[in-house]
Protein backbone atom coordinates (compact mmCIF):
# COMPACT_ATOMS: atom_id res chain seq x y z
CA UNK A 1 0.00 0.00 0.00
CA UNK A 2 1.24 3.35 -1.02
CA UNK A 3 1.33 6.37 1.01
CA UNK A 4 -1.84 8.72 1.27
CA UNK A 5 -0.32 12.19 0.52
CA UNK A 6 -3.17 13.88 2.13
CA UNK A 7 -2.21 12.26 5.24
CA UNK A 8 1.13 13.89 5.77
CA UNK A 9 1.48 16.85 8.37
CA UNK A 10 1.92 20.34 7.04
CA UNK A 11 3.96 22.53 9.22
CA UNK A 12 1.09 25.45 8.18
CA UNK A 13 -1.21 23.61 11.06
CA UNK A 14 1.17 23.71 13.82
CA UNK A 15 0.84 25.75 17.06
CA UNK A 16 3.20 26.93 19.88
CA UNK A 17 1.26 27.50 23.56
CA UNK A 18 3.45 29.12 26.09
CA UNK A 19 1.96 28.37 29.93
CA UNK A 20 -0.98 27.34 27.97
CA UNK A 21 -1.76 31.06 25.64
CA UNK A 22 -1.21 30.68 21.93
CA UNK A 23 1.57 32.38 20.72
CA UNK A 24 0.36 33.38 17.21
CA UNK A 25 3.56 34.98 16.22
CA UNK A 26 5.91 31.97 16.32
CA UNK A 27 6.19 29.76 12.94
CA UNK A 28 8.43 27.56 13.58
CA UNK A 29 9.29 25.13 16.72
CA UNK A 30 12.19 22.10 17.05
CA UNK A 31 12.73 20.15 20.31
CA UNK A 32 14.79 17.19 20.71
CA UNK A 33 15.96 14.96 23.47
CA UNK A 34 19.12 13.27 23.53
CA UNK A 35 20.52 10.22 25.42
CA UNK A 36 24.19 10.66 26.48
CA UNK A 37 25.11 7.32 25.96
CA UNK A 38 28.18 5.55 28.34
CA UNK A 39 30.50 3.34 26.42
CA UNK A 40 31.06 0.23 28.12
CA UNK A 41 34.20 -1.64 27.49
CA UNK A 42 34.25 -5.49 27.98
CA UNK A 43 37.41 -7.83 28.36
CA UNK A 44 37.51 -9.73 25.69
CA UNK A 45 34.41 -8.53 23.64
CA UNK A 46 35.64 -6.78 20.18
CA UNK A 47 32.38 -4.42 20.56
CA UNK A 48 31.81 -1.46 22.19
CA UNK A 49 28.66 -1.51 24.51
CA UNK A 50 26.54 1.11 25.35
CA UNK A 51 24.34 1.74 28.58
CA UNK A 52 21.41 4.76 28.59
CA UNK A 53 22.86 7.50 30.56
CA UNK A 54 20.89 11.19 30.82
CA UNK A 55 18.72 12.55 28.82
CA UNK A 56 18.40 15.94 27.60
CA UNK A 57 16.10 18.01 25.83
CA UNK A 58 16.95 21.56 23.78
CA UNK A 59 15.16 23.16 21.27
CA UNK A 60 14.19 26.56 19.45
CA UNK A 61 11.43 28.42 18.00
CA UNK A 62 11.63 31.60 16.58
CA UNK A 63 8.63 33.73 14.71
CA UNK A 64 7.45 37.35 14.41
CA UNK A 65 8.40 39.39 17.12
CA UNK A 66 5.18 41.25 18.38
CA UNK A 67 5.56 41.90 21.70
CA UNK A 68 7.96 42.14 24.62
CA UNK A 69 6.66 38.82 26.41
CA UNK A 70 9.68 36.89 26.24
CA UNK A 71 11.81 39.46 28.03
CA UNK A 72 9.22 40.18 30.61
CA UNK A 73 9.47 36.07 30.68
CA UNK A 74 12.73 36.44 31.39
CA UNK A 75 14.76 33.51 32.65
CA UNK A 76 12.03 32.25 34.56
CA UNK A 77 10.57 28.55 33.79
CA UNK A 78 7.54 27.75 31.64
CA UNK A 79 5.82 24.94 29.62
CA UNK A 80 5.79 24.85 25.78
CA UNK A 81 2.95 22.71 24.25
CA UNK A 82 3.47 22.43 20.54
CA UNK A 83 0.19 20.93 18.57
CA UNK A 84 0.03 19.73 15.44
CA UNK A 85 -3.55 19.82 14.22
CA UNK A 86 -3.45 19.10 10.27
CA UNK A 87 -7.41 18.43 9.14
CA UNK A 88 -6.27 15.61 6.94
CA UNK A 89 -4.35 13.70 9.12
CA UNK A 90 -5.53 11.09 11.29
CA UNK A 91 -5.93 13.35 14.44
CA UNK A 92 -3.71 15.77 15.61
CA UNK A 93 -1.12 15.63 18.28
CA UNK A 94 0.43 17.35 21.48
CA UNK A 95 3.42 17.55 23.21
CA UNK A 96 3.88 18.83 26.36
CA UNK A 97 7.78 20.20 27.72
CA UNK A 98 8.60 20.59 31.18
CA UNK A 99 10.48 23.26 32.66
CA UNK A 100 11.62 25.23 29.45
CA UNK A 101 13.80 27.20 30.31
CA UNK A 102 15.65 30.00 27.67
CA UNK A 103 19.74 29.97 26.60
CA UNK A 104 19.81 33.62 26.20
CA UNK A 105 17.59 37.08 25.33
CA UNK A 106 17.60 38.56 22.28
CA UNK A 107 17.50 42.15 23.35
CA UNK A 108 17.45 43.77 19.48
CA UNK A 109 17.74 42.16 16.41
CA UNK A 110 16.06 44.36 13.73
CA UNK A 111 16.98 46.27 10.32
CA UNK A 112 14.96 48.96 8.95
CA UNK A 113 12.40 47.99 6.55
CA UNK A 114 12.41 44.18 7.10
CA UNK A 115 9.62 42.47 9.69
CA UNK A 116 11.53 41.90 12.92
CA UNK A 117 11.81 37.96 14.44
CA UNK A 118 13.33 36.29 17.05
CA UNK A 119 14.76 33.35 17.79
CA UNK A 120 14.68 31.70 20.93
CA UNK A 121 17.05 28.84 22.03
CA UNK A 122 15.95 26.50 25.21
CA UNK A 123 15.81 23.22 27.17
CA UNK A 124 13.58 21.46 28.91
CA UNK A 125 13.57 18.89 31.00
CA UNK A 126 10.98 16.52 29.92
CA UNK A 127 7.98 15.43 27.48
CA UNK A 128 5.34 14.21 27.79
CA UNK A 129 2.84 12.94 24.70
CA UNK A 130 -0.38 13.97 25.40
CA UNK A 131 -1.91 12.99 21.92
CA UNK A 132 -0.77 11.14 19.72
CA UNK A 133 -1.47 10.77 15.67
CA UNK A 134 -2.26 7.07 15.13
CA UNK A 135 -3.74 5.34 12.00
Amino acid sequence: MSLDAGRTILGTYGQVFIDGQWQTNFNSLVANVEMDKKEILLSGDVWKRYKKGPLKGSGTMSGFKVTSGMLQRGFSKFEIISKLDDPEAYGFERIRLKNVLVDGLQLASWKAGEPVTEEVKFTFEEYELLDPIVA
